[in-house]
């Protein structure tokens, strides 16, 4: 209870503040707009599908964005300069995804856990926040097992191993579940997401996210 409105005061802390300081569109810098008409259709879905993974382990997951441009840009400014209010305009292509992805169909959505870093360092978690104005009720069944260092600054392997081993399961067993994060970028958070849910019992559907990086060639 005290940790909800904790979360609740952050917010609305985060909202009051950008009321009171210059506006200018995310995705382009457009004076006095938070998001101006042209990055409003850059942020329309295009859901597309990659497989994470090999052999019995692999999934699909799905996308609504490429983490490119417009979109990019408007996420950034949400996970690091605070503009919480554009979740709504991201949360389409998060049910875009969803829906690509067969939608929920009974499954329970499980939101990829945000470090205790990062919550501390902006007051709120990403997914969870685009996964409420999507309409979408995500369930917490994954906890972090130890800290974990800002992927942002790690390669391929260095990402893998940084959070391998790092999630586990409560309360998976015999459930259905479709894993929700906001940019699949190596895939490896979704991995390790993957991994604690089927050892704790789960049965994993696929994987959801707001974009993804785009792959390029080796």
């Amino acid at each position: 209870m005290i940790a909800d409105l904790s979360d609740t005061f952050r917010r609305a802390c985060a909202e009051a503040l950008a009321l009171l300081l210059p506006v200018a569109c995310a995705g382009c810098d457009e004076p006095d707009v938070a998001l101006c008409e042209r990055c409003v259709v850059a942020l329309s879905p295009e859901p597309h599908r990659r497989l994470i993974g090999a052999g019995e382990a692999a999934f699909p997951a799905w996308s609504g964005l490429r983490f490119e441009a417009v979109p990019a840009r408007v996420i950034r400014a949400l996970k690091e300069d605070g503009r919480t209010g554009l979740a709504r305009a991201l949360a389409p292509a998060l049910r875009a995804a969803l829906d690509a992805a067969g939608g929920a169909g009974g499954a329970t959505l499980v939101v990829v856990p945000t470090s205790r870093a990062s919550f501390r360092r902006r007051g709120y978690r990403v997914p969870d926040l685009i996964a409420r104005r999507a309409g979408l009720r995500v369930h917490p069944l994954l906890r972090q097992t130890r800290r974990v260092h800002d992927q942002r600054l790690l390669g391929r392997d260095g990402r893998r191993r940084n959070v391998e081993g790092s999630m586990r399961a409560i309360d998976a067993a015999g459930r259905r579940v479709i894993v929700v994060d906001d940019v699949v970028t190596t895939g490896a958070s979704l991995a390790e997401a993957v991994r604690a849910l089927r050892n704790g019992g789960a049965e994993v559907v696929a994987a959801v996210t707001v974009a993804a990086t785009p792959r390029r060639a080796a």
